[in-house]
């Protein structure tokens, strides 16, 4: 499921977008800064203050996660299966490696979020779909301009 071109992308962002659901079906989307692939068919993201995200969760485990490079505007969306994770649990210290290299141990985690892996599906700027000729150098060019990045 994930293929080296979704963990470059997922390398590449700054954060990612959590959407879930509540039991009543209301919709809440997170962002979150700390997260990464674990394995082939998970990503993993830190619970640094995700009350909300967290309870729809233990009510509806059915989530969506998106992410893109800002720049070169293309990214990944993914569907699947969360579970949470906590302290207590075996698997813990194993998931919360990698969260904590990120971190730096300098933002607290008493969870985690694994998302199993069951649908993936590409995000490209509607320039890229517009105008097929446009390259990664153009579209990044053009969001440097758009974003005042020197």
């Amino acid at each position: 499921m994930l293929t080296p071109e979704v963990k470059k992308y997922i390398n590449q962002s700054v954060l990612c977008w959590l959407a879930t659901a509540s039991a009543e079906n209301v919709p809440n989307v997170s962002p979150k800064e700390i997260f990464t692939f674990f394995g082939e068919s998970h990503i993993i993201i830190a619970n640094i203050a995700s009350p909300n995200t967290l309870r729809n969760i233990r009510q509806n485990p059915q989530i969506c996660v998106s992410f893109i490079d800002i720049l070169v505007q293309k990214g990944f969306q993914i569907k699947g299966t969360a579970e949470i994770v906590k302290k207590s649990a075996s698997e813990f210290l194993e998931l919360e490696k990698p969260l904590l290299e990120m971190t730096g141990g300098q933002f607290p985690f008493a969870s985690i979020t694994k998302i199993s892996i069951e649908k993936v599906k590409p995000i490209l700027a509607p320039r890229y779909l517009l105008f097929p000729e446009t390259t990664e150098e153009e579209q990044i060019e053009s969001a440097k301009r758009t974003y005042g990045v020197s």
